[in-house]
């Protein structure tokens, strides 16, 4: 028996987009105030540097490992792992190994209209960040 109110969303039903290089997105939600969205960066891809000016994001690893650049710093997340990046806070996640890599990122609210690619370092710097970066089981990169 199927429920009206029940919608099962996948890659196969899911609004679809490309960015990057290669790289693949698709909405499994997608609404005022939240944004669900399955990602896949291919082998040697990766985002550019940019930061958030309302967005909070967690970006939770289906499958491979991701490599965070955090301000600056670099953190690889594997299987299962997930990371939140509040606003303000320069990221990209890059994928540097030979297989896909498959994440959930969820905006609150959406992140699209809402990135800024810094000219200037220092512009971030300057700007107030009232909560701190958590992570849930992030392993820093050692000599990185």
């Amino acid at each position: 028996m199927k429920h009206e109110s029940v919608e099962i969303i996948s890659t196969y039903n899911a609004e679809h987009y490309t960015w990057g290089d290669r790289c693949s997105g698709w909405y499994y939600l997608n609404s005022e105030n939240i944004a669900i969205i399955r990602e896949c960066m291919p082998p040697a891809t990766k985002e550019t540097l940019h930061y958030h000016r309302k967005s909070h994001q967690f970006f939770y690893i289906l499958s491979g490992v991701a490599t965070f650049e955090i301000d600056g710093m670099m953190y690889n997340l594997e299987d299962g792992e997930g990371v939140l990046i509040n606003p303000g806070i320069k990221h990209r996640i890059i994928n540097n190994t030979n297989s896909d890599l498959k994440f959930l990122v969820i905006s609150e609210p959406p992140s699209h209209g809402d990135r800024v690619n810094p000219h200037n370092p220092d512009e971030i710097k300057s700007k107030p960040i009232k909560m701190p970066i958590r992570f849930l089981s992030a392993k820093k990169n050692k000599g990185k």
